[in-house]
């Protein structure tokens, strides 16, 4: 089935989730944006691209964490005709009220752990799961949910962050593993996980003391990049996990 130019952001009101629904907005090519956020979120720039943009900007309450929201998504989602083209899972969690990334494993509590798994990891699956069973099963569609270069085991080498590394792990898992489903349940499916490379939001401010000059981006460049290669992914592609410059990151 062609493709009709709605675009879906999850994760929409704040740092590279909103960059990335105005990003789309601006774009010719776009009839439409779904920009989700939680019940609760500031959602003023939200609101303001509204204005702007009018009924090409569509908002949508969603908490991932939520299964009455999820099932209300899910309905959501079937007044949606024709489809959506491109899904992009945005939101999640480094440190959130006493949520902190554990320098050592003495500073990991059950219930942190969970929280990270249930917004990084369960949450894009749980999502991603609603949109397919709302999609025509041959209809091309794309989902992209960002993880992290943290998430790479085969990269971590200054340990630390075990919520947030293992959470994003897991995430990567079940992107490959739903891959690998949609080749036959929804073969014209693309899936794939994706590091936006570090970025100047409300996520990483407390840690940017660390990086390195030169490889801190704003959310609109971070956005435009990763616009650049989810838009360009080809079926032979779902699975993989990538950089925001389309090259394949280390499990």
């Amino acid at each position: 089935m062609s493709q009709n130019g709605v675009r879906m952001v999850i994760g929409a009101n704040r740092g590279i989730g909103l960059a990335l629904t105005a990003g789309q907005l601006r774009d010719p090519r776009v009839t439409r944006v779904i920009a989700t956020h939680r019940q609760d979120a500031d959602v003023r720039q939200l609101s303001l691209l509204s204005r702007q943009h009018g009924e090409k900007l569509r908002l949508h309450a969603l908490d991932v964490a939520d299964s009455k929201s999820l099932e209300a998504f899910s309905r959501f989602l079937e007044q949606q005709q024709g489809g959506i083209d491109i899904s992009i899972h945005a939101a999640g969690i480094l440190h959130e009220e006493d949520i902190q990334p554990e320098k050592s494993f003495t500073q990991c509590r059950a219930e942190s752990l969970l929280r990270m798994f249930e917004i990084n990891s369960i949450g894009p699956l749980l999502v991603a799961g609603k949109l397919l069973a709302a999609q025509p099963r041959r209809r091309h569609f794309t989902f992209a949910a960002l993880s992290a270069m943290v998430g790479s085991i085969g990269d971590n080498r200054l340990g630390g962050w075990y919520g947030y590394r293992a959470s994003k792990a897991a995430l990567n898992q079940f992107i490959k593993t739903l891959s690998i489903e949609c080749r036959t349940r929804y073969p014209n499916v693309s899936v794939v996980a994706i590091h936006p490379g570090t970025t100047d939001t409300d996520l990483s401010r407390p840690y940017q003391n660390s990086v390195k000059p030169g490889k801190l981006y704003t959310p609109e460049q971070t956005a435009a990049r990763l616009l650049s290669v989810i838009e360009a992914i080809n079926l032979e592609q779902s699975g993989n996990f990538l950089n925001w410059d389309g090259k394949p990151i280390s499990w």
